[in-house]
């Protein structure tokens, strides 16, 4: 018997010291265990700031609906197809997940976490940047979809299935919260130092950020409301950019390949040639010489710039190619810029809206502003060009639209809501467009695994927009 229970004892001193180390085994001893929230909130920003850069097709194709570039080879992203490679899921993916369920963690995080009393106004300021860099996703989202998940979105402990609110209402939200954290911030408390890969911490460079967001958005309503848009724009107009140096970017690495930007990833580290430059942009700088074209495009071994027909399959070597500048590691992803401020202020005092100046001088501002942001000479001869200069009188929206067009090159997802909103300039109709106009698509479709996962809701939120197409308009787009 004494035998047995010799056996038993040892049976279960095997078992528990396997037990004990088998859990041992599982554990992940190189992994953090808790991640401060300042971490999420960078990532949040890379990831942002890689969604803006890349030219992936399967998660931007802004450029190529702006007709800045077309494909080689594969040509159903540049015949405006969403659907062959989930592009809406992909997008969808992207901003609910991995941007803003990283900020929304890492505003739990630094709401919880205790800090010494000359620290409390730094805390607040880190809080109110999230909430800025929310109302950019945000409103990114209902510019290009429309309605979307907003009051019920990112809390899976509530619903998996949430509501779409509607796109108008959740946009004067955004204008409201901006408002708040501007007024909470507090000047010279700092935030995140370093973890800020955009200002470096610098609070009062958020609060110029916010003021030059909620004048786009006060531009992007002006159809739909001008009232409520031009009391947004003339509070915010005189607290907005002043110059290129104020610019929201996150200039990249050259090492490691994660580092880089996105653009050197896709036309250089692929070893892929699926760009060349579309012959849509290329005609319009060809006719006014443009001398941005230089930097813009790379003309390899052709005579004059030739962009291939949009839309159609272009052999590579044919045609002009994208721009050695856009092929470098560190070239930055711009959320926002100083030349596209004076461009949304010259169309503001085109409105009659009072953002101080006139419409010409804003003009000529952001003219010359892109000119120099490129490094390009003669921006006073291409100013006097008879197609180029403006009294202020005349079709406002051509002329601003087409010169807001040029100057928005790299920043395709900025040009294809401006050519929504203003119809100019007229984009070329590819060969093979799955719109049924024939137009560049005025939203992206809903995700498909919203129509299964969340159906009720989808159907809702499609009824309530007019109809999930391409086609169909957003609240903001009147013309």
């Amino acid at each position: 018997m004494k035998r047995i229970y010799l056996i038993l004892i040892i049976l279960v001193g095997i078992s528990v010291s396997c037990t004990k180390n088998f859990e041992d085994w599982q554990k992940n001893t190189k992994a953090a265990s808790e991640v401060p929230g300042e971490m999420f909130f960078t990532n949040a920003q890379k990831v942002l700031a890689d969604q803006i850069s890349s030219t992936s097709v399967n998660l931007n194709n802004y450029k190529l609906f702006a007709q800045y570039w077309t494909e080689t080879t594969y040509t159903d992203e540049a015949n405006y197809d969403l659907i062959n490679r989930s592009i809406p899921d992909n997008v969808f993916r992207v901003y609910y997940r991995d941007l803003l369920r990283d900020l929304k963690e890492a505003k739990s995080i630094i709401t919880a976490t205790e800090v010494p009393v000359d620290q409390v106004d730094a805390k607040n300021n880190k809080l109110q940047i999230i909430e800025i860099l929310e109302v950019y996703s945000f409103a990114t989202l209902v510019e290009i979809f429309g309605d979307v998940p907003y009051s019920k979105a990112l809390d899976i402990n509530a619903t998996l299935q949430p509501a779409y609110d509607d796109a108008f209402t959740i946009y004067k939200d955004l204008a409201a919260r901006l408002d708040v954290a501007v007024g909470a911030m507090k000047d010279g408390a700092g935030s995140y130092g370093t973890a800020d890969i955009y200002y470096g911490g610098d609070e009062a460079a958020w609060k110029t950020f916010a003021y030059s967001l909620k004048l786009r958005m006060a531009v992007t309503i002006a159809d739909a409301d001008n009232i409520l848009a031009s009391g947004w724009a003339v509070a915010a107009a005189p607290h907005a950019f002043t110059s290129s140096a104020q610019n929201c970017q996150l200039v990249y690495e050259a090492a490691p390949l994660s580092n880089t930007n996105p653009l050197y990833q896709d036309l250089v580290a692929s070893g892929r040639n699926d760009f060349v430059a579309a012959n849509t942009v290329i005609d319009i700088m060809n006719g006014l010489a443009d001398p941005r074209r230089a930097v813009y495009f790379d003309n390899h071994v052709l005579t004059d710039y030739l962009g291939g027909t949009y839309g159609e399959s272009s052999t590579f070597g044919n045609y002009t190619h994208v721009g050695a500048i856009l092929h470098t590691e560190t070239y930055p992803s711009t959320l926002m810029s100083y030349t596209e401020v004076e461009f949304l202020k010259a169309e503001a005092a085109a409105r009659g809206w009072n953002v101080g100046g006139s419409s010409t001088d804003h003009y000529n501002a952001a003219i010359a502003s892109s000119f120099a942001d490129w490094g390009v000479d003669g921006v006073a001869e291409y100013l006097a060009k008879p197609e180029v200069a403006w009294d202020g009188s005349g079709d406002w929206r051509q002329v601003i639209g087409l010169q807001a067009y040029i100057a928005y090159y790299e920043r395709g997802y900025e040009a294809w809501t401006t050519i929504r909103r203003l119809d100019y300039p007229v984009m070329n109709t590819p060969p093979s467009p799955v719109t049924t106009d024939g137009k560049i698509p005025r939203r992206f479709t809903y995700p498909i695994n919203e129509q299964t996962l969340n159906k009720a809701n989808y159907y809702a939120a499609s009824a309530a927009i007019g109809g999930d197409a391409m086609e169909t308009k957003l609240f903001w787009d009147k013309n």
